[in-house]
């Protein structure tokens, strides 16, 4: 006799009788309801996890991993901080940089942007703008030129686009013979950059470090230095160390605390969609008790004869429960390669779906990312997993519990 008893009895009732076909559908449906709520658990939060890696990747297209300044706005002994700073073993590069808020003008066109200052040939080791140079050389920043690099939608609401002229105007007051005036400085475009995040493309410009300490009037001062590290995502202990190491009263930040809120949105879109996706397994696992209910009463007499030949509650219990986990692992393990090669695939077939029904699902004139990013963690798989097999096996319990309690005489009466 095949051994154990209740591991072969229970998969022999996972195979329906002629007459009992419709108790086979109920099963197949439950298998495939979790297979499809594990296979869109998985593609959801396959995609979220690449727009926040797209997200990522846009911001630290200009932001540093880190910055170090002061409170008072202006970083006087940078070079000193910099010397410091670098020699902390996971930092790899460092670029002093002015930043400062201004209006830009053209013509009748008017728009505020904060005015960055750097070193071109140091800013490719703290930042991937230089990557994202669309028209122009950003190695036209020299100090005295007063060249600007402005981002595309930027210079597209000012009309102008290279070797035109924008006047930039600064929040600095200086007197002239009407008064009282902001200082104003006319720049020619030379450049012309778009990272894809609307925050930079719309409201920063760059320049020379030396252009923009002029007209900030810090003299030699600057802002503050930039840091690269060797992983990103060691940058809140880093700047907890450089900040505890530093003599002074300097503000270190990260990029985490820089954009917090967006990182924060995306954390609990993700928190939500998996509680949401998490219910439609639930619901699909628990469609396991109605099947199992039926077994259990369709399979009455089938109990009370093991009850007399000496089976005990506890085998009967382990019968069904061994059913129902069948139904749960098969969804499941459906669901997983579903998923899986879903996620792993979402950027080839939504293409491939716009392109066949003519259609676009994000239009790149409203949305700045406009494919659908993936980015497949197996620990997530692994928790999504485990999540569906315990709700598949609690959903047995109960049915299971009810047909070990089953009375042979009872079961038997009308037999």
């Amino acid at each position: 006799m095949f051994r154990p008893l209740e591991l072969f009895i229970g998969l022999r009732y996972t195979h329906a009788k002629r007459r009992t076909h419709f108790i086979s559908f109920i099963s197949l449906t439950s298998m495939l309801g979790i297979a499809l709520g594990v296979t869109a658990l998985i593609t959801v939060l396959s995609v979220m996890n690449g727009f926040e890696q797209e997200l990522r990747q846009r911001i630290l297209g200009m932001a540093s991993h880190a910055t170090v300044s002061e409170f008072g706005g202006k970083l006087q002994d940078w070079p000193v901080v910099r010397e410091k700073v670098s020699e902390h073993q996971q930092v790899v590069a460092t670029a002093p940089y002015v930043s400062g808020e201004t209006m830009l003008s053209a013509g009748k066109q008017v728009s505020g942007a904060v005015v960055r200052g750097i070193l071109p040939d140091e800013e490719a080791g703290v930042s991937d703008v230089l990557a994202h140079i669309k028209r122009g050389d950003i190695g036209q920043l020299e100090p005295g030129s007063y060249s600007i690099v402005l981002g595309s939608e930027l210079a597209f609401s000012l009309g102008v686009g290279l070797g035109d002229a924008v006047t930039v105007v600064s929040p600095q007051i200086m007197v002239g013979p009407t008064g009282l005036m902001p200082r104003l400085r006319r720049f020619t475009v030379v450049g012309l950059f778009e990272v894809g995040m609307y925050e930079y493309d719309r409201g920063v410009a760059l320049v020379h470090m030396q252009d923009a300490a002029r007209l900030f009037r810090l003299g030699e001062d600057v802002s503050g230095v930039r840091l690269k590290l060797d992983d990103l995502f060691d940058a809140p202990r880093v700047a907890r160390e450089l900040a505890m190491t530093l003599p002074g009263d300097y503000r270190v930040q990260d990029w985490t605390r820089q954009h917090a809120n967006f990182f924060r949105a995306v954390k609990t879109e993700k928190r939500v969609m998996f509680i949401i996706l998490t219910l439609i397994i639930a619901v699909a696992a628990f469609n396991i008790v109605s099947t199992l209910v039926m077994v259990v009463t369709d399979k009455q007499s089938d109990i009370a004869i093991l009850r007399t030949l000496g089976a005990s509650p506890r085998t009967i219990m382990v019968i069904f429960v061994i059913q129902g986990a069948v139904i749960g692992i098969l969804g499941t393990l459906m669901g997983v390669a579903g998923g899986v090669a879903l996620a792993l695939n979402v950027e080839t077939l939504v293409p491939a779906i716009e392109e066949f029904f003519n259609v676009q699902f994000l239009a790149p004139d409203v949305y700045y990312i406009s494919k659908l990013p993936s980015d497949l963690h197996w620990d997530h798989v692994i928790t999504m997993t485990g999540v569906a097999l315990v709700l598949s096996l609690l959903a047995t319990l109960n049915p299971a519990w009810r047909a070990a309690r089953t009375q042979p005489a009872e079961a038997l009466r009308y037999e």
